[in-house]
């Protein structure tokens, strides 16, 4: 699988989504973060979910991008919600070079997106893999981050994820942590979670060089990372394990 274009490098915010079922969203807070070859994607409706029937609406996944002509698709290997068993594949259009719209092959909804001008530069990520079996990502393009931490199993495609958490509120453990690591008052500040506990939090300690790749998977460094790190620490790996998916 070939690189993502650089045009599409950096932090995407959504600020319009439309569907043909009449849906008009502008207020959900969607970050999506792109490199060269990984993604990771965090959607929380506000205002921001507390319970945990608010907190099963929210959205989240992280995976493998490819991009083919102008048709864009996520492979997805963690999903905070269950598999849908629909490929997630959008047609692309740069109205600008900080302007992206996305339309669904079947013209059912509709997303524009534009590029944080903080998100340019640096451009970096790796996939990590714990002991448990959980999966997850970290992701750095210019000052921002995206960390995401997958559960160690899978909800059943097609179940109802509110209903799964009404009985067992461990299965909303999924963590989707996105901010900015800017050396100063707050380094590495979370900003946006799936984790509402986590917002305000630091991913990493200050001493955190971003431009320091060793560091930041230095085996001390990554046994702390995440509200809930994996006994031993997560590993990096170069290959995600992904899931059954619907391929077109």
């Amino acid at each position: 699988m070939n690189p993502v274009p650089s045009c599409y490098l950096g932090v995407w915010q959504r600020t319009l989504l439309t569907t043909t079922a009449g849906l008009r969203d502008s207020s959900t807070q969607v970050y999506w973060l792109q490199t060269a070859r990984l993604f990771a994607d965090l959607r929380i409706p506000q205002p921001t979910p507390q319970s945990p029937a608010e907190r099963a609406r929210q959205a989240g996944f992280a995976g493998v991008t490819e991009v083919t002509g102008d048709r864009c698709q996520w492979h997805r290997a963690i999903d905070f919600r269950p598999p849908s068993g629909v490929a997630d594949i959008g047609r692309m259009r740069f109205d600008s070079t900080e302007r992206l719209v996305e339309d669904g092959l079947d013209g059912s909804y509709h997303e524009v997106w534009e590029r944080l001008p903080e998100s340019l530069g640096r451009n970096w990520g790796t996939w990590l893999r714990g002991a448990d079996g959980r999966q997850g990502c970290l992701l750095l393009a210019g000052d921002c981050f995206l960390f995401a931490a997958g559960r160690a199993q899978s909800p059943a495609p097609g179940a109802d994820l509110a209903e799964l958490a009404a009985r067992d509120p461990r299965w909303l453990d999924f963590e989707l942590s996105f901010g900015r690591h800017r050396r100063g008052q707050a380094p590495w500040r979370i900003e946006l979670s799936s984790l509402p506990a986590r917002v305000g939090q630091a991913l990493l300690p200050a001493h955190c060089d971003a431009d320091q790749p060793a560091t930041l998977l230095a085996p001390g460094t990554l046994a702390a990372l995440g509200a809930a790190p994996p006994e031993g620490g997560w590993q990096p790996v170069t290959e995600p394990l992904f899931p059954a998916e619907v391929r077109p």
